[in-house]
């Protein structure tokens, strides 16, 4: 639980407060006095009367009632010593800053589980143990430095490690950020990051709190509470950005279908991420970077342009934007154009990047910013390149670039990269409160992620088509669990609205014979039994004849855990794939992709959590490298994205009442020329014992 004592506490006590700010608890004293902290200051130091001015006490139990106490202490003498300030001194706050808990040791771990039950007992709130503190407008509880500028306007900071969050403030800063409030969580023991959210979004007011979150995050605990407050705070006007830390572990289960080998905690992570609306980042830099870029005016579409005055730079940077799908439109050639180049130096470009030279000033750089404002109607937010040849000071294009950062409409995202030539102007820009992206690369790369993460979405179930008593029916039938029957699978597909390719599985001869003359040859044949069919040579295509066929089946059923063998037309068309694994605490991950090597090799596929509504599958689709293909790429017929989508909202609402589905593979679903049908499909489920029939 997270208290006003925590918040805003009237009086704090340094438990282990030093003189030598090189220690934890000296350095805390000291950011706690140069921050102004306005309540009461106390210390605790069995070998001082008096701690950087701050009177001192040499035992806990000699202290005034306090609201606050900040733990620096070996980890042994915490329990005891939590107890005495939570029964005796009436704390209602605790930071620990000491380690040695839970991520060391199972005695670390029973001494941190004890401080909780303490702290529990005496409705207190806790942050840590082993974590650098938490900073906001009332106290600078941090024992690190640098102490970010603050701003009630500026970024609220959530991480998981104290190190971590050190070093993102060390980046933000020198790119301009500025913060609200840092929440360093450790060990998390009682208040992890789902509980901060939390209380930013139930205390949320529009009017004061800053609008922009920042996190860093070791280990999701309760992925719906993440989900529940990052949504409603992006509602309600907020934009977050986070790093997910230790998602990698594919390769540590094995998994039976393709959906299980790629259905990763790291796309689970990704797939949270996407129906939340977080802009996911990969690295501390990314992450700043994505920040400062939330502190400007927002990017309304993906057409931009560049005021350079080196070329090289624009160049890299109009790759980088190209490579993210951005626009960089060009202009040259239009009326506007010829008269900006007119009012420029000879020799300056207009086609986009606008190049105004190296010898060109502020008043061209203003100009070209004009022209773009105003002028040039395709624009939807400009990129300005400004550094300094040595030659001469920038002060005065700076001053002419915040002010139009200032009363422009459209988001300017200045980079400035001379942070050595130009170090005095650079600081003297970001010191009046605007950023700097000093590597263009950088830029693009945040830009093109912030600008593709899709707005929250609600999670509404579109059962239109979908047979639920039916399905339940099939389910409850299915007498234990494992991979079930091709025909239950074709029928609860089928109940769920998903089309499927009509097909028969038996292991007589003459049934297979009499559906094969019914459809029409050529056919498809497959082996009934063993899971990978194409590892025993259990998939024969293009079956022409009769005899064909016969000759196959024969061979199909004398395969090793052979149970009968699987007929269906042989279809063209474009291969798609779709599937489910069920994630421990996320749920159910939905996947889709291209189908055959796309997914075996390249791995391109996109993830959603279940439930999911068809904005939210025509963002998954429309996120795939390969999607260019659902365009008709190199006179290919176009793919039917919004079929597709509708599969896939009919897949999440399958597994909705279906949730003893763990696996779900359908690989292939063709796209035909009479729409997109399922080919081959399987299904595992997990069925409690007391559900056995």
């Amino acid at each position: 639980m997270i208290n006003q004592e925590l918040i805003n506490p009237k009086s704090i006590v340094v438990v282990g407060g030093s003189n030598k700010t090189s220690k934890p608890g000296g350095n805390c004293l000291r950011n706690l006095l140069n921050g102004k902290y306005k309540g009461k200051l106390y210390a605790v130091n069995a070998k001082e009367t008096e701690v950087q001015g701050v009177k001192c006490y040499q035992d806990v139990r000699e202290i005034p009632p306090t609201e606050m106490a900040i733990i620096s202490i070996p980890a042994r003498a915490c329990p005891e010593t939590i107890k005495i300030l939570a029964e005796e001194k009436g704390v209602k706050a605790f930071i620990m800053f000491t380690a040695g808990f839970g991520e060391e040791t199972a005695e670390g771990a029973q001494l941190e589980k004890e401080i909780v039950e303490i702290v529990n007992r005496n409705g207190a709130s806790l942050i840590g143990p082993n974590c650098i503190g938490i900073l906001n407008r009332y106290h600078h509880s941090l024992f690190t430095l640098p102490i970010p500028e603050y701003d009630p306007m500026g970024v609220d900071m959530i991480s998981s490690s104290g190190g971590t969050c050190l070093f993102i403030m060390e980046s933000s800063i020198r790119m301009g950020l500025r913060f609200n409030t840092v929440w360093s969580v450790g060990n998390a023991a009682q208040i992890g990051v789902e509980e901060i959210l939390e209380y930013m979004d139930e205390n949320f007011n529009p009017e004061t709190d800053s609008k922009i979150k920042l996190l860093y995050i070791e280990s999701i605990r309760d992925p719906d509470k993440l989900m529940e407050h990052t949504s409603s705070l992006i509602r309600k006007g907020c934009r977050i950005a986070a790093i997910k830390s230790g998602s990698s572990e594919s390769g540590m289960r094995a998994a039976s279908s393709h959906t299980g080998a790629m259905a990763n905690p790291d796309l689970a992570v990704e797939a949270l991420f996407r129906k939340a609306g977080i802009v996911r980042c990969n690295s501390r830099e990314e992450l700043a970077t994505v920040g400062a870029i939330f502190t400007l005016k927002e990017l309304k579409g993906k057409n931009l342009a560049i005021v350079t005055h080196a070329g090289g730079p624009a160049v890299i940077l109009t790759d980088a934007l190209a490579r993210g799908g951005m626009e960089i439109p060009k202009l040259s050639g239009t009326t506007w154009a010829d008269k900006l180049k007119k009012q420029l130096l000879p020799g300056s470009a207009i086609s986009n990047p606008i190049d105004i030279l190296g010898t060109g000033g502020p008043d061209h750089l203003a100009l070209a910013i004009d022209y773009c404002e105003h002028k040039f109607q395709n624009i939807d937010g400009i990129a300005v390149i400004f550094g300094s040849p040595g030659l001469t000071r920038v002060y005065e294009a700076y001053e002419v670039l915040a002010q139009k950062m200032k009363t422009c409409s459209k988001p300017i995202f200045p980079i400035l990269p001379s942070v050595s030539t130009a170090w005095d102007e650079t600081d003297f820009f970001i010191k009046q409160g605007y950023v700097n992206f000093s590597d263009e690369v950088g830029l693009a790369d945040a830009l093109t992620k912030v600008l593709k993460t899709p707005r929250p979405l609600p999670n509404n179930l579109e059962l239109k088509g979908v047979d639920i008593p039916l399905i339940r029916r099939i389910i409850d039938n299915v007498p234990e669990s494992g991979y079930i029957a091709p025909k239950s699978v074709q029928n609860l597909l089928r109940a769920a609205g998903i089309p499927m390719v009509e097909e028969i599985a038996s292991p007589a001869w003459e049934e297979i014979r009499d559906f094969a003359e019914k459809v029409g040859f050529p056919v498809v044949a497959k082996v009934v039994g063993p899971v990978h069919k194409s590892d025993v040579g259990g998939v024969v295509l293009n079956i022409r004849s009769v005899e064909h066929l016969e000759f196959e089946y024969n061979r199909l059923m004398e395969i090793e855990g052979a149970e009968a063998v699987l007929v269906q037309p042989m279809l063209k068309g474009f291969e798609l794939f779709a599937g489910a694994k069920y994630e421990e605490k996320f749920g159910h991950i939905v996947l889709c992709g291209l189908g055959g090597i796309f997914v075996e090799i390249f791995k391109d596929v996109a993830s959603g959590l279940a439930p999911l509504a068809t904005e939210e599958a025509l963002s998954m689709i429309r996120s795939l490298k390969g999607y260019k293909v659902f365009r008709g790429a190199r006179g290919q017929k176009s793919i039917d994205e919004h079929q597709f989508a509708k599969i896939i909202v009919q897949l999440s609402a399958l597994l909705r009442f279906a949730s003893e589905i763990k696996e779900l593979d359908i690989n292939p679903l063709l796209a035909t020329d009479k729409g997109i049908i399922a080919v081959d499909a399987r299904i595992r489920i997990e069925k409690a014992p007391q559900e056995i029939n």
